[in-house]
């Protein structure tokens, strides 16, 4: 089987997009054997699907999770698609995502920012001694933790996040992962279990905006705003809180995208 492919990089978060129809329970096998293929050094993969009524683009993801580097890349892709220039407004329907994601495009500076599912610190959580922060996201949730980057805390961090709903977990959640800030840095470590694959991002955008809700969770009224530096790059993420709650939530950063290729698997 061939597919039209598109590589996106946002802020380093390399994300595959599949331009041509796949069923939705075929995604995951076709994700992983583009994965697989070591001149992708792909970290994800997305699908192209059908444009319904009152949006610009629909893109879902392989596991059916939501991820913002994933759609604002996929804005840029659908302006570029388009031919649009300038700066430009989108509307885009994602997976894991229950309300519209708007983009906001810069094409010719290659920036593109994406409105988020608003943030809920869901509690404190501890592992090995050391406190973090639940952050709901609503299709992801994200353990934020300040210490060294370490894969045997999203072993011991998953049984929180799976516990049952009614005790305070997230049974049944698309993706998760534990986002480590150390020295002025952050990096993400993400699983999504339909998909089968656990990575070491080069940026997130989810986490990127758990890490500051996280942050300005004492914070009542104003904008929070920070460049969260990653593995391959920087993501803004941007939180509006009054009286506590968070109005509205923001990331941004750079996208490039790389010319269409066909593949065959």
């Amino acid at each position: 089987m061939k597919y039209h492919v598109v590589r996106a990089n946002p802020a380093g978060n390399i994300t595959l997009y599949v331009l041509d129809p796949v069923a939705k329970a075929d995604r995951p096998a076709v994700a992983s054997k583009l994965m697989e293929i070591e001149s992708f050094a792909a970290e994800q993969v997305g699908f192209a699907c059908d444009v319904n009524e009152g949006y610009d683009g629909h893109m879902e993801m392989a596991g059916g999770e939501f991820c913002g580097n994933a759609s604002r890349a996929y804005g840029m892709l659908t302006a570029h698609q388009r031919g649009l220039t300038g700066k430009q407004h989108l509307t885009l329907e994602v997976s894991g995502s229950d309300r519209p994601v708007a983009v906001d495009l810069d094409v010719e500076a290659g920036t593109a920012r994406a409105a988020m599912p608003l943030p809920r610190v869901a509690g404190k959580a501890s592992v090995d001694g050391v406190e973090g922060t639940l952050v709901d996201l609503g299709g992801i949730v994200h353990y934020v933790t300040h210490r060294q980057p370490d894969a045997a805390v999203m072993d011991k961090a998953e049984p929180i996040i799976n516990a049952p709903r009614e005790q305070g977990g997230f049974a049944g959640v698309e993706a998760y992962g534990v986002i480590f800030l150390h020295d002025g840095r952050m990096t993400p470590l993400v699983k999504v279990p339909a998909a089968g694959t656990l990575v070491w991002e080069g940026s997130c955008g989810s986490g990127s905006l758990a890490a500051a809700a996280a942050e300005s969770a004492g914070q009542t009224d104003g904008v929070f705003e920070r460049d969260y530096v990653q593995p391959a790059g920087t993501v803004r993420a941007t939180v509006e809180r009054r009286d506590g709650a968070v109005t509205a939530a923001y990331i941004g950063g750079s996208v490039t995208l790389d010319e269409p290729v066909e593949v065959e698997l």
